[in-house]
This record gives structure tokens, sequence and C-alpha cells, in this order.
């Protein structure tokens, strides 16, 4: 070889296998599994994992931002955003976390028929739902109340809100912890972290695989641990979908042997009465898993098996007490495949409650 190609064709060797080690410990760098938890909305706790290279915690920045949430929209923060909206019958905007809540809500009011109301405190408060955990409710006070629920009666543009009923209460309490799931998951997402589980209460948000190459299983709650010491219902594996879960089966009270759930119909104004036991709703965000998790609760079997029929880009697992006196899962077809585990028997294509 003409010595004159041999010093050129050694540096570019050089320099090729100085990329390839460079490459190489790039992309072979370890990874860690970095874990947060805490507590928010007062006594909620939260736990976050995720899978990074860097190593870097970023628990403080986390709790700042959930620190502003509760600024904004806790109920039980005397001078948030959302108190004070309570307290006035108009409110400018002063985050930027307002405007995203009222618009899911508006959503998912409408889809459900306004099963869906984050209008309903006054009625929860009456039946012992809220701080006075008294029931004071009765028929005249119920349809009294009824005058200022109603989702509707809310407008807001971009830069505020304003109700049409002076007097009307706001409470997000059926949304908040989806929403937060779903900032904190956006807050990773920004600092480039691809795989990674956020829990707040029992709503979830997971993204991109585990620690070990796979997609986050999470459990659903068992709620008939009267009749079963099984804790977990079912298993679901779970990537770039979040998924919320409400039930009856918790809160809940007894007056002359009658048991009145916290689920309060909008419409009604009362404690809803039918056979569903828990919901588990799966969504592209957890805000919207959890408002429409509530609205199953308050519409029953029936009417969220047909809102599921008729919203195909939402799945949900089902679990309601049978005309047998069994215990019944109904599980949507586009989650069917993510489900590992059931611990009741799948209903047949009738539903009856």
């Amino acid at each position: 070889m003409d010595p004159f190609v041999r010093k050129r064709v050694v540096p570019l060797l050089f320099v090729i296998a100085l990329f390839i080690v460079v490459f190489v410990r790039r992309n072979s760098s370890p990874t860690q599994v970095m874990m947060l938890q805490g507590t928010t909305m007062g006594p909620i706790p939260y736990h976050v994992k995720y899978i990074s290279t860097n190593g870097v915690s970023y628990q403080n920045q986390v709790d700042s931002l959930l620190q502003a949430f509760n600024q904004s929209l806790s109920t039980y923060v005397p001078d948030s955003e959302i108190s004070r909206f309570n307290k006035a019958d108009s409110l400018a905007f002063e985050s930027s976390l307002m405007l995203p809540v009222l618009e899911t809500s508006k959503l998912v009011y409408e889809m459900t028929g306004g099963a869906f109301d984050p209008t309903v405190g006054p009625l929860v408060n009456a039946w012992g739902f809220g701080p006075n955990k008294q029931p004071s409710a009765d028929t005249a006070k119920v349809d009294s109340l009824l005058n200022f629920v109603g989702f509707d009666m809310i407008r807001f543009t971009s830069a505020y809100a304003v109700k049409e009923v002076s007097g009307m209460y706001l409470d997000f309490s059926a949304v908040a912890k989806g929403y937060a799931v779903d900032l904190v998951g956006d807050f990773l997402a920004s600092k480039s972290v691809s795989d990674y589980m956020v829990e707040i209460g029992g709503e979830v948000t997971c993204h991109g695989k585990n620690e070990n190459g796979e997609a986050w299983l999470i459990g659903v709650d068992n709620p008939k641990l009267d009749i079963t010491n099984e804790n977990i219902a079912a298993t679901v594996s779970l990537d770039n979908r979040a998924m919320a879960t409400s039930g009856n089966y918790r809160n809940f009270y007894e007056v002359n042997g009658k048991k009145y759930a916290h689920t309060i119909d909008p419409v009604s104004g009362r404690p809803v009465q039918h056979s569903l036991l828990s919901a588990s709703v799966f969504a592209n965000n957890c805000m919207t898993a959890d408002a429409l998790a509530t609205a199953c609760m308050v519409m029953g079997v029936e009417k969220a098996v047909t809102l599921f029929e008729a919203h195909k880009e939402l799945d949900a697992i089902l679990i309601y007490s049978g005309a047998d006196g069994d215990i019944h899962t109904i599980v949507t077809s586009g989650i069917k495949a993510n489900v590992h585990y059931l611990l009741f028997p799948e209903a047949s294509n009738s539903v009856s409650q």
C-alpha cells in the first residue's frame, strides 16, 4: 500500500474505533431504579418509580409540584384558587391548573349525561360524606340543594370562571388524584424520563417499561374483602396508559339497617342504589379515567357498559353483584389481552343488575 494512503487510513480507523467506544459506553451506562414517595392532598399517599440513567432524584421537584397543585385546587386550603371561587361568584385564573380540569370536567359531564358533576359537593355534605360526617338530608333539603347543582351552570373561558347561580360549590376531589398523576408524569417526561409509574391514592399512569424490561403490572383492589381474603381482584399490565378506580365498598354508613353509599347521583340528589361495586377505567390520561370511574359508579352497570360500547378508545373492568348473588367481572375488549388475573369470573354477554 502506498505510504501516503496508509497515513490517511490509520487515523481514520482510529477515529472510527474511538467513536465505537464512546457510543458503546454511552448506550451501556447503568440504569437505576428511582423511587419517590410522600403524601399530598392531606393524607393521600403517592408513589413514583422511574428508570434513570443518571441517578437524579426529583423528590423535591415533585413535592413542589404537588404543593402548587394543592394551592390551586384543594378545597382544604382556605386561600386556594378553588376555595376563593367557592366564596365568590367569579375567579380570574392565577395558575395554569384550573382551566384543564374545568375543560375535562365539562367533557366528561356531557359525555355521561351529568353523572360526573363537580358541583355535587353540597349534596355530598348533606348526606354525611363531607367534613361534618353527620347525615342531615331530607326530601325538602335535597330538593333545595339541587338548585345549586349542575356543572352546566359554571361558565369559563381561558382566563376566568363564573357561576350562573350564586352560592354554587365546586369540588374536584373526584378527579384531583388523576389530574395530579398526569402532572407528575408530564414532569418526568419533560426530564426525558421515558419509563415511569406514578400512583396517587390508587390512581396510576404507566409509561415505558419497568426495571425488568416489561410492562408495568398494576393491581385492582378487591371490593368484596368481606367474602374473600384476597386483596387484589385483578392484575393488568399497562404501557402508556392510565387507570383509575372508584367504588362504594369503603365509604358508606348504615342507618336503621339501610346502607348509604358515598356516591351521590347529581340528578336525583340521593345516594345511588345499584349493583356496581367498583369501576376501573383505562384512558390515555388519568384525569379522564378518574372522572369516568366516578361517573360509572353513578350510572351503574348497564349504562356504564353502554358508555364503553360507544367510546372504544376507553376500557374498563367493572365488578358487580349479579342477580344470582355472585360477584361477576366485566372486562372490555380493548384491555382484555392485558389482564393477567381475575378473582371473580367474567360475566356472560348479557348484563343484568
